[in-house]
């Protein structure tokens, strides 16, 4: 069983952290990986930085031009991982663009996912007719997951299809905005977050987009599986440097 699956069958709320490869510093990676699965993560969605990144807000975009700069590359990346599985038993997901990937091949890229022990992709411009279409039977010779995006603007014939074509979960994106840009949850994103719940997909539903502490952390959680932290981590690696993993993750789970 995919290690995404396996952790979503667990009996608590998931806290997902994502964060940029190769930043503050090229060689970061896997040392940040490591320590945030010392201190309690659950999963780790690993940023393949871009040089148009549609979706993010300025904090992940400074921290992509800065990786970029650096040199970070999908080579780079893959370089780095290769024996990550012999420290980290987490589930690893490279969140990216699909234009590297198609430059790499697509295929290519995913039987490099599964040598390494990436367990699954979360690509934001591919849309999921096309990856239904084109795409499905690769990713899952490879077992990889890959996951949906879902906002408040979707339509409920939309979400029931990315339902049925997805098999580990589904990525709520809080609100319409870039990431970063939101402080604490009012009553219409609640309302979108209940209704969801209320749907009963088959995959359950993890929280992205303006969470940044335990109070919006606890609210999501309310209502779906788990949460992912972007912006907010790399604020706190950018201010206080890549040694102090544990004082956040206590600050966002206490």
């Amino acid at each position: 069983m995919n290690r995404i699956n396996q952790k979503l069958q667990e009996d608590k709320k998931l806290l997902s952290i994502y964060f940029t490869a190769g930043y503050p510093s090229l060689t970061d990676t896997v040392s940040i990986i490591e320590d945030l699965e010392k201190n309690g993560v659950d999963m780790i969605e690993i940023g393949l930085p871009f040089s148009d990144p549609l979706a993010d807000g300025p904090t992940i975009q400074a921290s992509s031009t800065k990786a970029l700069q650096n040199g970070m590359t999908t080579d780079v990346l893959f370089d780095q991982l290769k024996n990550v599985r012999k420290t980290v038993s987490i589930p690893l997901i490279i969140m990216g663009y699909f234009n590297p990937m198609l430059q790499y091949g697509v295929e290519a890229f995913c039987k490099k996912c599964q040598e390494i022990g990436v367990d699954g992709l979360i690509i934001p411009d591919l849309p999921v007719d096309v990856y239904h279409e084109e795409y499905q039977t690769i990713f899952e010779k490879y077992g990889l997951i890959n996951v949906f995006l879902i906002t408040p603007q979707t339509s409920v014939e939309r979400i029931n299809f990315i339902d049925s074509v997805s098999n580990g979960f589904i990525y709520m994106v809080s609100s319409a905005s870039v990431t970063g840009s939101n402080s604490g949850f009012g009553d219409e994103q609640t309302s979108y977050f209940k209704r969801i719940a209320d749907m009963n997909l088959k995959n359950p539903q993890v929280i992205g987009f303006g969470i940044s502490d335990n109070e919006t952390f606890t609210q999501a959680t309310e209502y779906a599986k788990g949460a992912i932290i972007g912006s907010a981590f790399i604020k706190h690696i950018t201010n206080s440097g890549i040694n102090k993993t544990d004082a956040f993750v206590k600050s966002i789970l206490n």
